[in-house]
C-alpha cells in the first residue's frame, strides 16, 4: 500500500487498529523505498477518530450491502474528489474480511472496481493501486481550498448521530434491542447520503434539541 501510494504521489496514510501492532518493522521492510509513508502513517483507535476531519469519505468494497448507498467507479470517484474542494478520503478494509457494514455506513459512497465476474476479489494493495493510479492519471491541478459551501466533517456527523440516537433511546424508539444496530445503520445511512453541510448539521441538532425539550409540542 505504501509503495503504491508513493508511486502516484500520495503520502497521507491513516491506519485504524493495526492488526500486528505499531510500529511494525515488517511493514517498514516491505515498504522498500516508500518507508517514509509508513513512518509518517497516523494510527487511530477508531474509524471515527481517523475520519474526524474528513468531509467526504469513499468506501472501497465489492460486496453487496444491505443498505441503499450510491456506487461509483474509481474514475467517477476521482472526478468527484477533484470537483469537491473538500477534504476527501478513501477507506479500505482489512485484508481478510474487508469493511464491515458499520464502516460502510459512514461513507458517502461506495467505490466498486469493475472486474471480471469470474473473480472479483482484490487485496488491499491492488485496490489502493487502482485508486491511486486513477487519481494520478486524472489529476488536473485543482487546488485543495474550500469553497464557500462547506460539507459537514465526519466528526460533526458523528456527534449529531450520537445526539439523535441518545434522544431516540430516551423516547423508547428502539423497542427491540436486537434490531437496534441495524436501525441505527439505516438512520445514519439516510443522513450520509445527503451531503449535509456544517450549517445543516447545526440546524438538525437544534431541531433534535427542540423536540427533546418539547418546545415544538
Amino acid at each position: 500500500t505504501a509503495r503504491s501510494m508513493l508511486n502516484f504521489g500520495l503520502d497521507d496514510l491513516r491506519i485504524v487498529r493495526p492488526r500486528d501492532g505499531w510500529p511494525n518493522p515488517k511493514a517498514v521492510d516491505m515498504a522498500k523505498g516508500a518507508k517514509r509513508v509508513i513512518k509518517a502513517a497516523k494510527i487511530y483507535e477508531s474509524l471515527a477518530d481517523a475520519t474526524s476531519d474528513i468531509d467526504r469519505l469513499y468506501a472501497t468494497t465489492a460486496r453487496p450491502r444491505d443498505m441503499i448507498k450510491r456506487v461509483v467507479t474509481p474514475k467517477e470517484c476521482v472526478a468527484e474528489i477533484q470537483g469537491q474542494k473538500q477534504r476527501c478520503a478513501l477507506m479500505f478494509g482489512p485484508e481478510r474480511m474487508g469493511l464491515s457494514n458499520d464502516d460502510v455506513v459512514m461513507a458517502d459512497a461506495i467505490v466498486s472496481v469493475p472486474v471480471s465476474d469470474e473473480y472479483t476479489s482484490l487485496n488491499i494493495a491492488q485496490a489502493v493501486t487502482v485508486m491511486c493510479y486513477e487519481w494520478f492519471s486524472s489529476f488536473n491541478g485543482v487546488d485543495d481550498g474550500y469553497g464557500e459551501l462547506k460539507l459537514a466533517t465526519k466528526a460533526e456527523l458523528s456527534k449529531m448521530f450520537e445526539h439523535l440516537e441518545g434522544e431516540l433511546d430516551k423516547a423508547g424508539f428502539f423497542k427491540v434491542a436486537d434490531k437496534r444496530p441495524k436501525m441505527i445503520r439505516n438512520i445514519r445511512n439516510i443522513f450520509t447520503r445527503g451531503d449535509l453541510t456544517d450549517q445543516e448539521v447545526r440546524t438538525l441538532r437544534g431541531i433534535i434539541r427542540s423536540l427533546s425539550e418539547g418546545v415544538l409540542g
